[in-house]
């Protein structure tokens, strides 16, 4: 977790949309999401999410506040 708040430290831009994030999903998302996601996205439920990932997702949830 601190290292993704390190992540987003870089990223001013998208630090609104990030909170509103954490607002819809919980601050720590449920456990089954989490692993679904991991599965997902990486191949293996014990997996790591990397910051430009996080990064990537941010901006295009801000893309998509701004279209809706």
């Amino acid at each position: 977790m601190a290292r993704m708040v390190a992540t987003l430290l870089f990223h001013p831009g998208i630090w609104l949309t990030a909170v509103r994030q954490a607002r819809r999903l919980g601050m720590v998302p449920d456990p089954d999401y989490l692993r679904f996601r991991m599965v997902t996205m990486y191949g293996d439920a014990a997996a790591q999410p990397r910051g430009d990932d996080l990064i990537s997702y941010l901006r295009w949830c801000k893309c998509w506040e701004r279209s809706r």
